[in-house]
């Protein structure tokens, strides 16, 4: 059992469940009954999903409650498990995704939410031109899929792909979630998640608020505690696919949050047994194919990895095996290591700031400011490491010599380039450069930390 302290009491994890479970089945009516934005995705969906969304049944679609888009690329034929499906809209997107030879099961504890997914099974089946349903709701703990309701189990190593969305922060105890996704996953799998962040911990008396929990706040994640739950359920690297910061526009609920800030973040992690605690360098590079559905000139695998097609990308290990280990495998073409020459200088260590959540993503080469955002060079640049050409994508770093900066498909050895001449001798102090002529820059001789994970705190 968990305790949460809070206005002199002791909540048990199954009374948060309790007040979680009411609050979705029966004070929600639908997501207009909210009384903030941080269980609701902003944006434009993706193009690809737009259509497949039209098909869904509405009374799935008033009563979805989630904070991103948790549905990663690449499902076609794959097993899709989703934790804390609620009325199945992630489910059925994820259901016209695979394809009929692809699964999807959904696990949620609230009845009313299930009821309602459940009673449109037949409708999506005909909807997407199947002969037969390729998916099913289980009454469940996400903290126990070996247990669900009438005797149903999720073997050990049978699910490709574990999304969820705005729900893992509803679990008072989050390490047996994660504990969970991991023994679920194949080698090869991944958990691809939307939730709420925190920059902080979440003080007590906010945790013992049953609004709060229910508005996905109470039960935020904090991004080094997430760190550590990952790194104690075996995922040893983990990477932002996007993030932005809330704002709730309810005056008396920010007043009672205070200085916190909250995010919503989407975030992958691959179950792959040679991923490492840190990005280590063997000098290998990674090249898109440009053969994914809807990226056909550059795939982002995060925020900080943008692999234009055709060009050379440097990688760390976890990158490579990533790309290489994967679903994505047939998408890109990844050099033989070559000898190990150490931590990858451009990787960041998760550092949680409320101007730039992301730059605490766990394995993010490039993000964080040390390396180039929307195709402008960073004026702190690691020496040894590349920068990005146009378009924000990251430049073919194997022609980069000396710690020089690219942003062609080739550059003079040791030189500074922006596009296909040498950059302004202007350029000093390891600063990026811009197209022009002239000498290369010195090294720079400020780096960034190292690594993509640090080590879990005492």
């Amino acid at each position: 059992k968990v305790a949460v302290a809070g206005m002199g009491s002791l909540k048990s994890a199954e009374q948060i469940q309790s007040e979680v479970s009411e609050y979705y089945g029966k004070t929600l009516q639908s997501n207009q009954d909210l009384k903030t934005c941080a269980c609701t995705t902003g944006g434009a969906p993706p193009v690809a999903h737009r259509a497949i969304l039209g098909k869904i049944h509405d009374e799935v679609l008033t009563h979805y409650y989630g904070c991103g888009s948790a549905i990663p690329e690449l499902l076609q034929d794959q097993t899709v498990l989703d934790l804390g499906s609620g009325t199945g809209r992630d489910c059925y997107l994820a259901s016209a995704l695979v394809g009929p030879r692809g699964r999807v099961i959904g696990v949620d504890m609230t009845d009313e939410q299930l009821a309602i997914a459940n009673r449109h099974i037949d409708y999506h089946t005909r909807a997407f031109g199947y002969s037969t349903p390729n998916i099913e709701f289980h009454k469940g703990h996400i903290e126990d899929l070996k247990h669900l309701e009438g005797g149903a189990s999720i073997p050990d190593g049978t699910v490709d792909v574990v999304i969820s969305n705005c729900v893992i922060n509803l679990a008072p105890d989050k390490q047996p979630v994660f504990n969970e996704i991991h023994r679920v996953l194949r080698d090869g799998g991944e958990l691809y998640f939307a939730d709420v962040f925190a920059d902080r911990r979440i003080p007590a008396d906010l945790r013992a608020d049953p609004t709060l929990w229910g508005e996905c706040l109470s039960g935020a994640l904090y991004l080094q505690d997430f760190r550590r739950l990952l790194l104690q359920a075996g995922f040893q690297d983990f990477r932002v696919v996007s993030s932005h910061q809330l704002e709730f526009r309810n005056a008396p609920v920010e007043a009672r949050l205070g200085a916190i800030k909250f995010h919503s973040m989407t975030v992958r992690a691959f179950k792959l047994p040679e991923i490492e605690d840190k990005c280590e360098d063997f000098g290998q590079t990674a090249t898109y194919k440009g053969t994914v559905a809807d990226q056909p000139d550059r795939f982002v695998l995060d925020e900080g990895h943008v692999f234009p097609k055709g060009v050379p990308i440097r990688v760390c290990a976890n990158t490579a095996a990533m790309v290489s280990r994967t679903r994505l495998a047939p998408h890109f073409t990844v050099s033989a290591p070559g000898p190990h020459i150490g931590v990858m200088a451009v990787c960041t260590t998760p550092t949680t700031t409320a101007a730039t959540p992301a730059a605490a993503s766990s394995g993010s080469c490039c993000s964080g400011g040390s390396c180039c955002s929307g195709g402008s060079p960073a004026p702190t640049r690691p020496a040894g490491s590349s920068c990005c050409g146009g378009s924000g994508s990251p430049a073919p770093a194997s022609s980069c010599a000396g710690g020089s900066c690219c942003g062609g498909a080739s550059s003079p050895t040791g030189a500074c380039c922006g596009g296909t001449a040498p950059a302004a001798s202007s350029c000093t102090g390891g600063s990026c450069c811009s197209s022009g002529s002239g000498a290369a820059p010195p090294p720079s001789s400020g780096s960034r930390p190292a690594g993509a994970l640090a080590p879990p705190a005492p």
